[in-house]
C-alpha cells in the first residue's frame, strides 16, 4: 500500500470508531417568504424595560442626528440650498446616526454597568446534555486539540451537574492533514481520563461549508443531545464560562440561544495587539450596552454561544437564497440569520457579555484582517436581500441591517471624505474653484476654515468618545488597572492604540469600500482557511494591495501642498500614504524582543488565565507529537 492510499485509509475509518450512535433529528429548511411559529417554544411577551432601555439608547442619536442636519442645513440654506450640498448633507447624517448610535451605546453600557446589581446566587438548575461542537476545515490539527484538550481538562475538574462531549467536526480535504487530525484524536483521548466523551467525524467535502457541517450533526446526533455549544476552530471558553452558559439555558427554558462575549486572546504583532487591547478596553461596554437594549432579541456571532438543539433544528436550517445574481445560493454570514429565525418561531435570543472567559484568536496582519473582512462584508450584504422575510421582530432584522451598514458607511466616508477635500479650503482656494472653468454650471457648497476645524474636531471627538467611555468602565468592566501593568504602563497602552486606531482607520475605510465594490460587482470571496499566525508578505504583494490608498493619499497631499485641500485632513492624508509601511508594521511580532512583549498588553498578556495556560501547553505538546522536532526545527 502505498502512503497516499494510506492516509486515505486512515482518513475513512468507520465512524462507529469514533462517533456515538446515532439518533437523528429533523432539520427542515425555513421558508422566508412565510411566518413560522415553533409548538415547542413556550412564547415571548413584549417586556417594558427593553423598550424604556431601546428608546434611551436610539432617540438621542436620532435626535442628535436631527440637530446636526438641521444646523448644517441652515448654513447652507443662506445661498440656497442645491443638489450637491443636500448630497453632503446626507451623507453627513447617514454617517453622523451611526456614530451617535455607539455614543449611546456605550453609554447605556456604562449607565447599566454603575447600576449592576451584586451577583446573585446561583439557583439550583435541572442537568442537561450538552455538545461542544468544533468545526474545523484544513485547521492546524496541534491548535485545534490541545484547546479541545484544555477545555475538558477544566470540565472535569469542576463541579457541575451537566454532561458534555466534546464533538470535532472535520471538513479537512487534504490527506496528510486529516491524517494528522487522527493522530492528534488519538494522543487526545489517550491523555483524557477513562469516560471522557470525546469525538472526531470527519466529512471528505466540504459541502455548504460550516453550515453543512453543523447541519449534518444536527441531523444524525443532534436528538442525543438538549443543548449544543457551538465553537469556532480558535475558540476557547474556559470551563466556567461553559457551565455558566448551560446552566442559564437549563433555566430559561424561552432561551433558544445565549451568546457569550468573546475576548480576544494569543495577538503577538502589532496589529493583534491593538485589535486585541480595544476589544478588552472598550468592548466590555459596548457589549453591555447592546445586552442591555437587545433584552431576549439578540443576536448570534456563529461561536461561543450555546444554543438549544431542538429548537435550532426546528426553527433555524437556513433556505438557498434566489436573487437576481444568483440562484440557489448559500446564506454567508449564517449567524445573524439563525438568530432571526430562532426569534421568529417563538424563542428568545439572549447576549450575556458578562461570562469571562469565552475566547477567539484574532488576523495577525492588516492583510489578513482585510481578506477575512472581504467574505464578511460579501455576507453582510447579502443580508439586505433577507430583510424582508416574514415573521422577523424588528430588532432582529436592525441586527441584520447594521451588519451590512457597518460595510456600507465606508464607501459613505470616503465619499464625505472626498467633497470635504474637494470643498475644504475655503471660498477662495479649494478644488472646486480650481477647476470650475471645467464646467461652471456645477455649484459646491464653501466652507470657512473655521467651520471645517469645528466640523472636523466635533466628528473625531464623536469617534473617540466611545473609548474614553470603555476606560471609564474599565473597572465596572472586571478589569483592574494592576492587570493591564499599572497606570503609566496602561496610559501608555491607551495613547499608542489610540494613534494606531486612527492611523489604520483610513486605510480599513478604503479596503471596505473596495470590499463593498466588489460584492457590488458580484466579485466573489472564495473560503479558505484564515492564517491563525498571520502571512508573510513582501514588499510587492504590500504595494499592490495598497496601492488605491497611496494613490489617494500622495493626491490629498499634493492638494495641501497647493493650498487646495484643507491641513484638516492631514491625518487622514497621512495614514493613506504610509499605507505600506504601516501595512508592513502591522505584522511586526512584539513577541519577538522582551522588551516589546508586553506592549498594549490586556489582562491575558500580563497573566494568562488557567484556560490559555493549559491551551498552550496542550498545544505544544501535541506539535511535538505531531510534527516532530525536525520539522519543528524547520520551521
Amino acid at each position: 500500500m502505498t502512503q497516499g492510499s494510506a492516509e486515505s485509509a486512515k482518513a475513512s475509518l468507520p465512524l462507529a470508531l469514533y462517533m456515538p450512535p446515532e439518533k437523528p433529528l429533523q432539520h427542515p429548511r425555513q421558508d422566508l417568504k412565510r411566518p413560522f411559529r415553533d409548538n415547542a417554544a413556550p412564547g415571548l411577551t413584549r417586556r417594558r424595560r427593553a423598550a424604556i432601555w431601546r428608546v434611551v439608547t436610539f432617540l438621542p442619536a436620532l435626535l442628535a442626528t436631527l440637530v446636526l442636519v438641521v444646523i448644517v442645513g441652515n448654513f447652507f440654506a443662506m445661498g440656497g440650498l442645491s443638489l450637491p450640498e443636500a448630497l453632503l448633507i446626507g451623507l453627513m447624517a447617514v454617517t453622523f446616526f451611526w456614530i451617535s448610535l455607539a455614543v449611546s451605546n456605550v453609554t447605556v453600557g456604562l449607565v447599566s454597568l454603575i447600576g449592576a446589581a451584586p451577583p446573585k446566587a446561583k439557583a439550583a438548575v435541572a442537568p442537561i446534555e450538552v455538545a461542544l461542537l468544533v468545526p474545523a476545515y484544513q485547521e492546524i490539527p496541534w491548535d485545534v486539540f490541545g484547546n479541545a484538550a484544555a477545555m475538558l481538562d477544566e470540565l472535569s475538574a469542576l463541579p457541575h451537574v451537566h454532561r458534555f462531549s466534546l464533538f470535532i467536526l472535520s471538513d479537512t480535504h487534504d490527506l496528510a492533514l486529516a491524517e494528522q487530525e487522527l493522530r492528534a484524536f488519538a494522543a487526545l483521548r489517550a491523555k483524557l481520563p477513562h469516560g471522557t466523551r470525546v469525538h472526531y467525524r470527519r466529512r471528505p467535502m466540504n459541502t455548504d461549508r460550516k453550515i453543512g457541517n453543523l447541519a449534518d450533526w444536527v441531523e444524525r446526533w443532534g436528538g442525543s443531545y438538549e443543548a449544543m455549544l457551538v465553537l469556532d476552530a480558535d475558540s476557547l471558553m474556559s470551563g466556567e464560562a461553559i457551565i455558566a452558559l448551560a446552566d442559564e439555558l437549563s433555566g430559561d427554558p424561552s432561551a433558544g440561544l445565549i451568546q457569550s462575549c468573546p475576548q480576544l486572546f494569543g495577538a503577538e504583532t502589532v496589529f493583534g495587539r491593538v485589535q486585541q487591547f480595544a476589544s478588552t478596553i472598550y468592548g466590555a461596554v459596548l457589549a453591555e450596552g447592546i445586552a442591555t437594549w437587545s433584552d431576549r432579541e439578540g443576536n448570534y456571532w456563529g461561536h461561543n454561544a450555546i444554543i438549544r438543539t431542538a429548537a435550532f433544528a426546528a426553527s433555524a436550517r437556513l433556505p438557498r437564497l434566489h436573487t437576481f445574481r444568483a440562484k440557489d445560493a448559500l446564506i454567508l454570514s449564517h449567524d445573524f440569520v439563525e438568530a432571526g429565525l430562532l426569534r421568529r418561531a417563538g424563542w428568545g435570543v439572549r447576549f450575556l457579555p458578562r461570562i469571562r472567559g469565552s475566547y477567539e484568536e484574532v488576523p495577525a496582519t492588516l492583510i489578513d484582517y482585510v481578506r477575512r473582512d472581504r467574505r464578511w462584508c460579501q455576507g453582510n450584504l447579502q443580508h439586505l436581500s433577507i430583510l424582508t422575510t416574514r415573521g422577523f421582530h424588528s430588532v432582529s432584522r436592525f441586527h441584520m441591517f447594521h451588519g451590512a451598514m457597518s460595510y456600507m458607511l465606508s464607501p459613505a466616508w470616503f465619499a464625505l471624505l472626498t467633497v470635504w477635500a474637494l470643498i475644504g479650503a475655503g471660498q477662495e482656494r479649494n478644488v472646486i474653484t480650481y477647476f470650475s472653468g471645467l464646467n461652471p454650471q456645477v455649484v459646491w457648497p464653501e466652507m470657512s476654515s473655521f467651520n471645517n476645524m469645528l466640523m472636523l474636531a466635533f466628528m473625531y471627538g464623536m469617534l473617540l468618545a466611545p473609548k474614553f467611555v470603555g476606560t471609564i468602565a474599565l473597572h465596572r468592566s472586571g478589569v483592574r488597572l494592576s492587570e493591564v501593568g499599572g497606570p503609566v504602563r496602561f496610559a501608555a497602552s491607551f495613547l499608542a492604540e489610540l494613534l494606531l486606531s486612527i492611523l489604520y482607520a483610513p486605510i480599513l475605510m478604503v479596503q471596505q469600500t473596495i470590499a463593498v465594490i466588489r460584492t457590488a460587482l458580484g466579485i466573489r470571496e472564495g473560503w479558505v482557511p484564515q492564517p491563525r499566525q498571520g502571512g508573510r508578505y513582501g514588499p510587492g504583494t504590500l504595494i499592490k494591495f495598497h496601492a488605491l490608498e497611496t494613490i489617494v493619499g500622495a493626491l490629498l497631499v499634493g492638494g495641501m501642498v497647493h493650498g487646495l485641500v484643507t491641513l484638516w485632513l492631514l491625518p487622514v492624508a497621512v495614514s493613506l500614504l504610509g499605507a505600506v509601511p504601516l501595512s508592513a508594521l502591522s505584522g511586526l511580532r512584539l513577541t519577538r524582543f522582551r522588551w516589546t512583549q508586553r506592549v498594549l498588553g490586556t489582562p491575558e498578556v500580563f497573566d494568562a488565565p488557567p484556560i490559555i495556560r493549559g491551551a498552550r501547553a496542550h498545544r505544544a505538546a501535541l506539535r511535538d507529537t505531531l510534527a516532530g522536532p525536525d520539522r519543528i526545527a524547520a520551521e
